[in-house]
């Protein structure tokens, strides 16, 4: 099953006086790379809520935002940092004594500290909770976005299966002409070899050569042959239930290489036309595949 790395996943919980929103945004990339912003007292939760990700994500960069909300909104969440004001009042009265200031230091002036406040430190039993909650609510949010990953990937499912059709319809009508052109060289070949015959210097250890040069630089059956075994391997890749990027990447490349010797080998107006349309094709496949997981 092709899975898009491309998708957007969110989910809610409100349950013991708590509201958490997590929300994910997923883009492609060669690896697993999260980046999650947490409030400042789940912060040491993030290792823990990335194996969670990574149990279910194989690739793509996510950006993972989370909200923590208290439902009792009487309740303040910061505490005054003691330690930090003395210090700061220390500080101000050598700076008056410096300056020789004698205004006192009014509370407007402590005010300009903002880490005279400190976030409020959860108790043991609350930050279980939350650590459940928050668990839970990734886990969720992940679920809702590998939903829409899905729903992506079947799409483009679709249309890599419709492409790689088109391209061994290529293949097909390049076989074909392949074949018709045999009476031609064979026609050509014949011209060549009275045209040595009439030579004085005949020599038939180069007739021999160069008509096996010929046909083997015109022979194109085993590129025909490897792109059928590529077309094969590519179908049931994008029927695997595992994640399969990496994998079509590297056919894409090998197919690519096959249509090119075939072009360069046989020369003709007809071939070289098939094999524009073939690339063309690859091109489209080759975009499409750097978005599947």
């Amino acid at each position: 099953m092709i899975i898009s790395m491309t998708g957007f996943g969110k989910a809610e919980i409100n349950e013991n006086g708590h509201t958490i929103t997590v929300e994910i945004k997923s883009v492609n990339n060669r690896y697993c790379d999260i980046s999650i912003y947490l409030p400042q007292p789940v912060r040491s939760l993030e290792p823990k809520l990335k194996d969670i990700i990574q149990q279910k994500v194989q690739r793509g960069k996510l950006n993972v935002s989370v909200r923590i909300e208290k439902q009792n909104e009487a309740e303040i969440d910061i505490d005054l940092n003691p330690k930090v004001v003395q210090s700061y009042m220390h500080l101000l009265g050598d700076l008056k004594k410096f300056a020789q200031i004698d205004d006192p230091v009014r509370l407007d002036h402590l005010l300009t500290f903002k880490d005279i406040f400190a976030p409020k430190e959860e108790t043991e039993e609350e930050m279980q909770i939350l650590e459940s909650l928050l668990c839970k609510a990734v886990e969720k949010a992940v679920d809702d976005l590998n939903t829409m990953r899905s729903q992506e990937g079947s799409h483009l499912s679709k249309d890599l299966a419709h492409r790689i059709d088109v391209i061994e319809q290529k293949v097909d009508l390049v076989k074909t002409r392949a074949s018709e052109r045999i009476p031609e060289i064979r026609q050509r070949m014949k011209e060549r070899l009275k045209q040595l015959l009439e030579d004085e210097q005949f020599d038939s250890n180069r007739m021999e050569m160069e008509l096996a040069v010929m046909a083997e630089r015109l022979d194109i059956t085993e590129e025909i042959v490897r792109m059928g075994s590529h077309i094969k391997y590519y179908r049931k890749a994008i029927d695997s239930a595992e994640p399969v990027g990496r994998k079509l990447n590297f056919l894409i490349q090998e197919m690519n290489r096959e249509i090119n010797t075939m072009g360069s080998k046989c020369n003709d107006a007809e071939i070289a036309h098939e094999v524009v349309d073939m690339k063309e094709q690859l091109e489209i496949i080759r975009e499409q595949i750097q978005n599947i997981e």
